[in-house]
């Protein structure tokens, strides 16, 4: 497992973390083997949310990370906020949406209620979870005041959004932005296909993010790779999927080459990116997680992974 800085800090993190919004789905002792085999592999960081399961899927893991044989030391924390679901988050604070909400009081809220849920006294990190255009900067600096004097949240992020949205927050803000948490892998790479299609007037040179990956390096945040096996928008994985033989035939080919899985190069073709990406990991598969967490055992050269894109559908200018 490699390890890179978080953000602007000097912690070492996993570049592999592992994310728990299907955790709900598991008992608390399949969820503590989860966490262990995802541990023995290297992983330091946890990414949940008070949104996953409506506020289930960080109880589930609360449980499961005081069964385990980890001492809070060992790993890194994270969880976001900001999202009210429709009918609420189950031991939420009674709101009620769907809406974005940075009231100051509801991000309070929302932190106090997973470190209930996680049973820690704070969280290494927390974010923004999807830009609010109602946000008022001042109430956010606010909740994050209190909540880094409280000693509940050591650093803070955002999650989905663009630089504009990001500096805006920022020019607010007494603490420094650490990390943005985007949908990124070989099947969703709208922000590499932008920085190509420069100039250009084709559809891959519409920029829908504001040019975020160089905007990420410049700033040094952290770029959180959420669902890195899907296609579309949480269309389904794409290995071993039939749709995409092309891709799949080349994930194989360098997994033969490297002696491992095609799960393991498309966990390489992203951390490979000197952008020192941070892949999450969603699945609750023990069998998988092992095999996603051998990406350092892949070698790829500047050549395969233009392969590797091009195998996607994708095309040079």
């Amino acid at each position: 497992m490699r390890y890179i800085n978080f953000g602007q800090t000097d912690l070492q993190v996993s570049d592999t973390a592992l994310g728990v919004m299907r955790m709900d789905q598991k008992s608390t002792q399949e969820a503590t083997q989860i966490v262990e085999k995802a541990f023995m592999k290297g992983i330091n960081f946890f990414d949940t949310a008070d949104i996953y399961g409506s506020g289930q899927s960080s109880t589930v893991f609360g449980e499961a990370l005081d069964a385990s044989s980890l001492t809070r030391d060992q790993y890194f924390l994270q969880s976001k906020g900001g999202i009210i679901l429709e009918k609420g988050q189950i031991n939420g604070d009674r709101l009620k949406g769907p809406r974005y909400d940075f009231d100051a009081k509801h991000l309070i809220a929302a932190v106090d209620i997973e470190l209930q849920r996680l049973h820690t006294d704070y969280l290494d990190s927390f974010l923004l979870h999807r830009p609010d255009t109602l946000q008022d900067p001042a109430e956010i600096a606010m909740a994050f005041n209190q909540l880094q004097q409280a000693g509940k949240v050591r650093h803070f992020g955002v999650s989905n959004m663009n630089p504009w949205q990001i500096e805006l927050l920022q020019s607010a803000l007494n603490q420094k932005l650490v990390a943005n948490q985007l949908q990124f892998g070989i099947m969703h790479t709208g922000m590499i296909d932008a920085e190509f299609h420069v100039n250009m007037q084709d559809p891959r040179s519409i920029d829908h993010d504001g040019g975020i990956l160089a905007y990420s390096r410049l700033q040094q945040m952290t770029i959180q790779a959420w669902s890195p096996f899907q296609y579309g928008f949480f269309e389904g994985p794409f290995i071993d999927n039939p749709k995409f033989p092309e891709i799949n035939a080349k994930l194989q080919e360098i997994a033969d080459k490297n002696n491992t899985s095609k799960n393991a190069v498309a966990v390489a073709w992203i951390t490979y990116h000197p952008a020192n990406m941070q892949v999450i990991l969603g699945s609750m598969n023990i069998n998988r997680i092992d095999e996603m967490t051998d990406a350092d055992q892949v070698h790829l050269t500047n050549q395969e992974w233009y392969d590797i894109y091009l195998a996607a559908g994708n095309d040079l200018p």
